[in-house]
């Protein structure tokens, strides 16, 4: 299998499946004497680990991270850094009964058909159990960002129901577990995601990251544009169905006058009177926000039968047991955030090459 490693310069390479030993990922191209720590990339798999509200999961892992290289007293070395996470609450007997049955909306299907093989505990390497080195390296490239660059995700969308932007709060994000900008809305999603869980089923998800303190420069023309690297990169994630950035299909809508972001020098500095373009222009960051969303479809394991067909192509149905999200979104907003910084982590380092 290829496939398993992202980026040019900041280069990291995951390992592992959802009801495996352990996972992992090497991470290639960190630079030496950064200060970084367990603990701290531990503050950023607490945002991500299941088993955490009603709302998620309840599958129980305490997502430990241990370093095995590339840090020294404290410090990076400049060598490939390796770290690991043992799972510690797998309950492979739970897919036993669907073992030879491909899950709707699943990977399993497309697995079998390619390897001639799938591990059928969980989705194995599909599962989004994955997804859990990726924050932790997200960890890392954030401290090669540094400070000035802030990368904030929340949860605007889930099922029909969306947030009021008018009431938009960063701080309200960190106080509810559904990472909800919108203090008012945090109650009726609640509810409303009770409801969906009582019933077996799941539903979908809208998710926006907006970056602020990013550089003018990053991103190369035409083939590695800065729009295009973070549409692979949150691609990418399991789940993830669409991407856009700026006004993105809004953009369809207006005219070219209401669209340009129009360009001034006030009090001695560069002022947009928009952000149409979610702060690229031509690949290359304009120095605005980094405005991006991405939509999450509803979790495919539901407890409602499903027809399908199983491995010896005969027709069939399924009804997926087990501990699985009502909604895969809630805990997709800290892997979007992570693999942002991945992808600007990398182009950090090659501007700094290049200039």
């Amino acid at each position: 299998m290829t496939g398993s490693t992202f980026g040019k310069l900041f280069k990291v390479s995951t390992w592992g499946e959802s009801h495996g030993e352990a996972l992992g990922c090497i991470i290639e191209g960190v630079p030496s004497k950064i200060k970084i720590n367990e603990k701290f990339i531990q503050k950023f798999l607490e945002r991500r680990k299941p088993g955490q509200s009603k709302y998620t999961t309840q599958r129980k892992e305490d997502d430990k991270v241990k370093i095995l290289s590339g840090v020294f007293d404290g410090v990076t070395t400049g060598t490939p850094i390796s770290l690991i996470i043992y799972n510690k609450d797998t309950r492979s007997k739970d897919y036993e009964e669907i073992k030879k049955k491909f899950r709707p909306g699943h990977a399993d299907f497309t697995y079998f058909k390619k390897y001639g093989i799938r591990d059928y505990r969980g989705g194995g390497r599909a599962s989004a159990r994955e997804t859990a080195m990726r924050v932790a390296a997200g960890a890392v490239a954030q401290k090669i960002l540094g400070n000035k660059v802030k990368i904030r995700g929340a949860l605007i969308q889930i099922g029909k129901k969306k947030i009021d932007e008018k009431k938009w709060s960063w701080d309200e994000v960190e106080n509810n577990a559904l990472f909800c900008p919108d203090k008012l809305a945090v109650p009726s999603w609640e509810n409303y995601l009770k409801t969906v869980r009582k019933n077996g089923s799941s539903i979908g998800a809208i998710i926006q990251i907006n970056v602020s303190g990013v550089p003018m420069g990053l991103g190369e023309p035409v083939f590695d544009k800065v729009e295009a690297l973070l549409a692979k990169a949150i691609m990418s994630i399991p789940a993830v169905k669409g991407f856009e950035i700026g006004s993105g299909f809004k953009s369809a809508e207006l005219s070219g006058e209401e669209n340009a972001d129009e360009i001034r020098i006030l009090k001695d500095k560069i002022s947009f009177k928009s952000n149409n373009s979610g702060g690229s222009l031509g690949g290359i960051t304009s120095g605005q926000d980094i405005v991006i969303k991405f939509a999450v479809k509803p979790t495919s394991s539901i407890l409602t039968k499903k027809k399908t067909i199983d491995v010896n192509g005969e027709n069939t149905e399924i009804r997926t047991k087990g501990r699985h999200d009502p909604c895969v979104g809630i805990r997709a907003v800290p892997i979007g955030e992570a693999m942002v910084a991945i992808v600007l982590a990398d182009l950090f380092l090659i501007n700094k090459i290049n200039n």
